[in-house]
């Protein structure tokens, strides 16, 4: 299946792919071409590149004008429009709130073990210190 996107054919049929496993249909779909803004020059003021998407069953509405290319914006729009379902539909199991989690768990983990070594190294510093002392006697 080939619609025409400047993408390889393995991320067409990943997008595809996820817009299937969502129950998103081409027929649920409202798709606008509107005027870009922003750089790009004469291409951005005299063609409608941006392109506007909405679910209609959902209501998500998106709009991607990252690129100058009308078809590579119908693209990114497409997979925005996945993104933000999968979101909604997954909540807390939407890939980027794991990404986010498992970061967050990183950084615990090396904060624990940041101050373990800072520890480590206050107990040095202070067995170094205790050999400097001069004996005391009983005098």
């Amino acid at each position: 299946m080939t619609t025409g996107w400047p993408v390889r054919p393995e991320t067409e049929t990943a997008l595809v792919a996820a817009m299937a496993r969502l129950g998103i249909r081409a027929e649920d779909l409202v798709e606008k071409f509107v005027r870009s803004s922003g750089p790009g020059g004469q291409n951005v003021n005299k063609v409608s590149t941006a392109v506007y998407l909405k679910h209609l069953p959902s209501g998500v509405e998106v709009k991607a004008q990252q690129t100058r290319s009308q078809a590579m914006n119908r693209f990114l729009a497409r997979r925005m429009l996945v993104a933000k379902l999968e979101a909604r539909i997954l909540g807390a199991k939407s890939a980027a709130v794991q990404r986010i989690e498992k970061i967050r768990r990183q950084k615990r983990r090396r904060s624990r073990r940041a101050k373990a070594r800072m520890l480590d190294d206050k107990r040095h510093q202070a067995a170094k210190k205790s050999g400097r002392q001069t004996p005391r006697g009983d005098d």
